[in-house]
């Protein structure tokens, strides 16, 4: 979905495919037409962004075939889709039983990451729409933090991309720009922490992903955060629209009860709380819910991305609010921050059982009624919605 911004630039909306679990090229292509082209049906739209998921096994099947690139092209165009951005942060096995901490390898410390961020690049700069020169990509923030406290390896991986990407557009006339995404227990987890290396790297291709569910979980006012982005000259490239799961009294019974049917095996849901003594966390649910090793006098947060446009139930509800701060601040204002939105509510399926949509048309259903809310809440802010 394309947006005209009172300045005359356009703004693109897509939802992520992680929430479509698949590893190859074949399962890729089935995504589009198992879900994604009914999602832009639902809609009543001649044409529908995705932010498209690459595992590495698709990835290099991609980039070592041009045919292959040409066909996912094409195959994208005659349902009606189209890829400016791509989710280059899983690597494989997102649709795994059990992901947790796998997901954060390889991290940049690794050369696979590297190679993996470069080859996403290239197949990028082959999907772009005919009309469009700007990709992005957003990436892993550095490592998860008990696997690396040198962040050196790091940064000269970064700016050895950033020289690639260089490169790439000389060869394709593509501008492909990389976010890092800050998150709850990774090196980078605030946007403090993504200032250093990212003014180390000081470059234009290499900036940040705003992902509002990871700002919420952080307790990090949007304003202030963005501000401070904008100050270090650092580059919004992309925002990952997505709301927290938030508990205003933990202390109390029934809320703990809540929370606990949100603790799954999948996904990693790290818990934190704001103190006077600063922010205090846990790397998941279930470890916050058992015990006192959280202090539960003030609201918890967590990371586990509830479908935008259904907050749950009391006594628990979402940090929709943050995300409208933040877009407000992103694209509110005489000129956007970022011109790349990209819905991810990967965890549909993680939801309490009760809440899980009941097949594919439940699941489209819902993921139309997500779009519908961002592109009304970019309507409000002044957006004009394109054919």
């Amino acid at each position: 979905m394309r947006f005209r911004h009172p300045d005359g630039s356009t703004v693109h909306l897509a939802y992520c495919t992680n929430v479509h679990p698949a590893e190859s090229l074949g399962g890729v292509l089935a995504q589009l037409r198992d879900h994604c082209e009914p999602v832009r049906r639902r809609l009543g739209r001649d044409r529908l962004g995705i932010g498209l998921w690459l595992a590495a096994d698709a990835a290099r099947a991609l980039d070592s075939d041009p045919s292959a690139l040409r066909a996912l092209r094409a195959e994208l165009d005659r349902r009606g889709l189209e890829v400016v951005t791509l989710n280059g942060f899983p690597y494989e096995g997102f649709g795994a039983e059990e992901v947790k901490y796998r997901v954060y390898r390889p991290d940049w410390a690794d050369p696979e990451r590297l190679e993996h961020t470069t080859a996403l690049a290239r197949v990028l700069a082959g999907l772009l729409p005919d009309d469009v020169t700007e990709g992005s990509i957003s990436t892993l923030p550095l490592a998860w933090r008990t696997a690396a406290h040198d962040t050196v390896p790091h940064e000269k991986a970064l700016r050895t991309l950033a020289e690639r990407l260089d490169a790439l557009e000389e060869l394709t006339g593509r501008s492909i720009r990389i976010g890092l995404e800050p998150e709850p227990g990774c090196v980078v987890e605030t946007t403090h922490d993504a200032l250093a290396p990212l003014s180390a790297i000081a470059h234009h291709r290499i900036g940040i992903c705003v992902d509002t569910c990871h700002l919420a979980t952080s307790f990090e006012d949007p304003h202030t955060a963005l501000d401070a982005f904008t100050a270090a000259g650092v580059p919004v490239v992309k925002s990952q629209l997505s709301a927290a799961l938030h508990a205003e009294h933990p202390h109390l019974p029934e809320v703990r009860t809540a929370l606990a049917a949100f603790d799954e095996p999948r996904f990693l849901h790290q818990t934190r709380t704001a103190t006077a003594a600063g922010l205090r966390g846990t790397d998941d649910l279930g470890e916050a819910l058992g015990g006192d090793t959280l202090p539960d006098a003030s609201p918890w947060r967590a990371h586990f991305h509830v479908p935008l446009h259904a907050a749950p139930a009391a006594p628990l509800t979402s940090t929709l609010p943050v995300l409208k701060a933040a877009l407000t601040r992103m694209v509110g204002g005489p000129h956007p921050l970022t011109r790349h939105l990209e819905v991810e509510t990967y965890t549909w399926q993680a939801l309490p059982p009760e809440l899980r949509p009941r097949g594919r048309t439940q699941l489209a259903d819902g993921i139309a009624a997500e779009l519908t809310l961002a592109r009304d809440l970019l309507t409000d802010l002044g957006l004009k919605e394109l054919p």
